[in-house]
């Protein structure tokens, strides 16, 4: 199948990786591309890298744009792409060269598909392949809805990624969903799109094994700064997941939220715990007793198989001295061990 791909890279302040990420997206097997690079306002070198790319190969396009965020970056690259399939990959990240041909493969003509791979984890020390739990297979018609449709947030690993990278996605789907991106949300940004995208879809591919996509995880330390912001984040993602499963009619919709709504609330223990700021103890307290993790914790309850998660949510569901001091001991041992 002969259709051409638009491949969007946002750019900022990448300038150690980017020539890494495009080499690879250039030299795919799959010659009918283009190459977006979106120059996100980069204040290093980036924006002189990206114009040296376009002039060494007339497949790259380049957009300088004051710096907006991640996502304001790939949805400027998406609105000026011309592909049949829109393909997102980070600057940070490289891909196979075969990846984009392989993922064709699959690819139909029914116009509103996404086909999903997976990824390499690519750390300091290791690599690793991390897989969606979603058997291989081709998901259409009412498989969608009683396989896939019911069951995209709210479990503890995924049984589609929610990234927008590492898939090729028909480009009606992006098209139609934009406006559900809010640009406020700045953690777990990729579900304003992918979320809706997935759900408007007739055909859904999960191929098996697949880790063309190599995500470069950068932490200098596991010793995490505590983010303020982290929590109306939390409230305003939680609030757009809502709002998609509503608009597109999502089975078990209120199911899948409030359990989602649970595992993001996992995060914030983990940011004021590992943050040590002052009055870290009485905050969790006070979110304990907000009225919307107390109607949460009323209602169903995700599935857990992570010992951290498990320790996390008793600690959310009863966040005495004790519990929060062992939590805050054992994070301490652990982040001394990756060190």
């Amino acid at each position: 199948m002969k259709a051409r791909v638009s491949v969007i890279v946002p750019v900022y302040r990448t300038g150690p990786w980017l020539d890494r990420c495009v080499s690879s997206i250039l030299a795919q097997t799959f010659s009918g591309i283009e190459a977006i690079l979106v120059d996100d306002g980069s204040p290093d070198e980036c924006p002189a890298l990206c114009d040296a790319w376009a002039k060494r190969d007339e497949r790259v396009r380049v957009i300088h744009k004051e710096n907006g965020g991640l996502m304001s970056a790939w949805m400027a690259g998406a609105g000026i792409s011309e592909g049949d399939y829109l393909c997102f990959v980070d600057s940070d990240d490289w891909i196979d060269e075969r990846m984009i041909e392989e993922m064709l493969c699959a690819a139909s003509d029914c116009g509103r598909e996404v086909i999903c791979g997976n990824y390499v984890q690519e750390e300091k020390s290791r690599s690793f392949p991390v897989i969606q739990s979603l058997a291989p297979g081709i998901y259409e018609g009412e498989a969608l809805r009683e396989k896939v449709f019911c069951r995209l947030v709210g479990e503890e690993k995924r049984p589609v990624t929610l990234s927008r990278c590492m898939k090729l996605f028909s480009r009606t789907l992006i098209e139609e969903n934009l406006h559900f991106c809010n640009l406020a949300i700045v953690m777990g940004e990729d579900m304003n799109i992918t979320l809706p995208a997935l759900l408007d879809a007739e055909r859904i591919v999960i191929l098996p094994d697949a880790c063309y996509y190599h995500y470069l995880f950068l932490n200098s330390s596991m010793v995490h700064r505590y983010n303020p912001g982290l929590l109306e984040n939390l409230f305003l993602l939680d609030d757009k997941i809502r709002e998609i499963l509503a608009a597109k009619g999502a089975p078990d919709r209120e199911g899948q939220a409030n359990r989602e709504f649970l595992l993001l609330l996992l995060l914030e223990l983990k940011n004021q715990v590992r943050g040590g700021e002052k009055g870290w103890r009485r905050r969790l307290k006070e979110l304990r007793r907000a009225q919307r993790v107390r109607r949460a914790l009323e209602g169903e309850r995700p599935a857990l198989s992570a010992r951290e998660n498990r320790i996390l949510f008793g600690t959310l569901q009863r966040p005495d001295f004790w519990r929060l001091a062992g939590l805050k001991l054992l994070f301490w041992i652990y982040d001394l061990r990756k060190r």
